[in-house]
């Protein structure tokens, strides 16, 4: 099914040294940039990350020390990767839980300001885990009627991206009133809506602020401890830390009693993202306060 597009959708994949957000690199990016008019633009990466690739992660990517040791690194690469991600939503499979957060850390490494709070996060795995509860492979038999082995080599970003990106419009197809009754499922809560919005909202699993999880969202409360609504009825969401002697307090409050504690996360070893969320919220409250 194509897919109802109001701006362009990046679908990608990483493949990376290992899977801690703060030491680990990029080595491979790749993503397919769909049009709203159904256009497809590929484009396909290796990564030097200016450290050694451990044999093992050689042995299940295939990407060795030699082949990205001429080969540009992240920093080089991250204007032209920001000019095309301009604008964009973006899709993944296990992407808002790995992918994007430790992307949003090579640009910021890179000295680039990517806001990812402003973009639609889809994630096909969730999607999937929520419907089906299985795997990227898994997920090719069931929704495209092959095994992945037989189209595509294991752990390669370029390949895993195609096969993500397929995987995608599947489930759109499978998803639609008409196909469940054909199957002789009850549609009521198996449909998926071919929107954007909808999708990234369906991908959400966390009230996570910043991708680590360190600063939540949470309802903010009166000084007798009662959600306060807005002028719909609905509560008013703040952030609140999810960590350390601070846990449950709002930030802005730890902000406002407390500015060494901002210091002391800036000067640890948090992940870039978290510091550049705290860094937003500590700017947008000040604001307030000149205000």
């Amino acid at each position: 099914m194509k897919m109802n597009l109001t701006k362009p959708l990046v679908v990608f994949d990483l493949e990376t040294t290992g899977l801690d957000l703060v030491k680990d690199r990029i080595i491979q990016i790749s993503y397919i940039k769909v049009f709203p008019n159904g256009e497809e633009e590929r484009r396909n990466y290796l990564i030097n990350p200016e450290c050694y690739i451990l044999p093992n992660i050689t042995q299940l990517t295939g990407i060795s020390n030699e082949d990205v040791k001429d080969k540009p690194t992240f920093k080089q690469l991250a204007p032209q990767l920001n000019e095309a991600f301009r604008g964009c939503d973006f899709a993944g499979f296990n992407s808002n839980h790995f992918d994007i957060p430790l992307l949003a850390e090579e640009f910021l490494r890179a000295g680039i300001d990517f806001d990812f709070s402003k973009c639609r996060l889809i994630d096909a795995q969730t999607i999937f885990h929520k419907m089906e509860r299985r795997n990227l492979a898994a997920a090719y038999k069931f929704y495209c009627g092959r095994k992945m082995e037989e189209d595509f080599t294991a752990h390669r970003a370029d390949e895993d991206t195609e096969a993500t990106w397929r995987v995608l419009q599947a489930e759109l197809d499978y998803y639609t009133e008409e196909h469940q009754r054909s199957i002789g499922e009850d549609p009521e809560g198996r449909t998926l809506e071919n929107d954007v919005q909808m999708l990234a909202d369906f991908s959400r699993i966390n009230n996570n602020v910043d991708f680590a999880g360190r600063i939540v969202w949470g309802e903010m409360k009166d000084a007798k401890g009662n959600t306060i609504l807005d002028k719909d009825g609905h509560p008013v969401m703040t952030e609140y830390f999810n960590f350390g002697k601070y846990k449950g307090k709002t930030v802005a409050d730890v902000l406002r009693t407390d500015l060494g504690y901002y210091s002391w996360i800036m000067g640890g070893d948090f992940t870039y993202n978290t510091k550049q969320v705290l860094t937003r919220i500590r700017l947008r409250e000040s604001q307030m306060i000149k205000h």
